[in-house]
């Protein structure tokens, strides 16, 4: 995770110019936020509070906040919070693993995760990640996550021209569902798609959308 952390408080700013508006290309995303924060607003604490976790440089939690919805971001990466903060002062951001989650039990009505799981090679940090996910969300609360599909680890030592030593873990859509399912999450939904052309890196990605069954 250390390596993780300064590859992206070495990215940072290059990531945040070229990511920040990325939903604005990815009409599906926005479709299946859109129907998540739908839903998260029936649940809970009837605030409508989500916590993206992983959230980069905060443009996923200010769609969510764009819908009505309390949302905040956690990130590994102080670079990250910092562009975070400076892009959407008006919303919460603050630095946190998400294997050791920042946050009392059932404080959450809805988590997303995009793309952040991707860096848990180990899968006792898979366990660990999917464990606190549960522990944080309501009875009946939502979870959104996004992963790249497929069954392979890759490593980047150059990103956005920097140095960085980061590795990118894809899954398989039902191993991660199955994984969700012993961590105490019901499935409500896996939906598979291919990239958008010129707009992301080529590779399938996955979403899947769970419910945190009752303790």
């Amino acid at each position: 995770m250390a390596a993780t952390r300064a590859s992206y408080d070495a990215v940072a700013s290059g990531y945040a110019e070229a990511m920040s508006d990325e939903l604005r290309h990815k009409p599906l995303d926005r479709a299946l936020l859109t129907a998540f924060g739908e839903q998260v607003a029936l649940v809970g604490s009837g605030r409508g509070r989500v916590w993206d976790v992983g959230c980069g440089p905060g443009h996923v939690a200010a769609f969510l906040a764009g819908l009505g919805l309390e949302a905040a971001g956690l990130d590994l990466s102080d670079g990250m919070v910092a562009q975070a903060r400076a892009r959407y002062p008006g919303l919460e951001f603050r630095t946190g693993s998400m294997t050791a989650l920042p946050s009392g039990d059932g404080e959450w009505d809805g988590l997303v995760s995009f793309y952040a799981l991707i860096h848990l090679i180990d899968d006792a940090d898979l366990g660990a990640a999917l464990a606190e996910f549960r522990r944080v969300l309501v009875d009946q609360g939502l979870l959104l996550l996004a992963v790249h599909a497929g069954q392979e680890v890759r490593h980047s030592t150059e990103w956005f021209g920097v140095q960085v030593d980061v590795s990118f873990r894809f899954f398989d859509p039902d191993g991660l569902a199955a994984e969700l399912d012993r961590a105490g999450f019901a499935i409500e939904a896996v939906t598979r798609r291919q990239p958008y052309p010129g707009v992301e890196v080529a590779t399938e990605r996955a979403y899947l959308l769970a419910r945190a069954r009752a303790r």
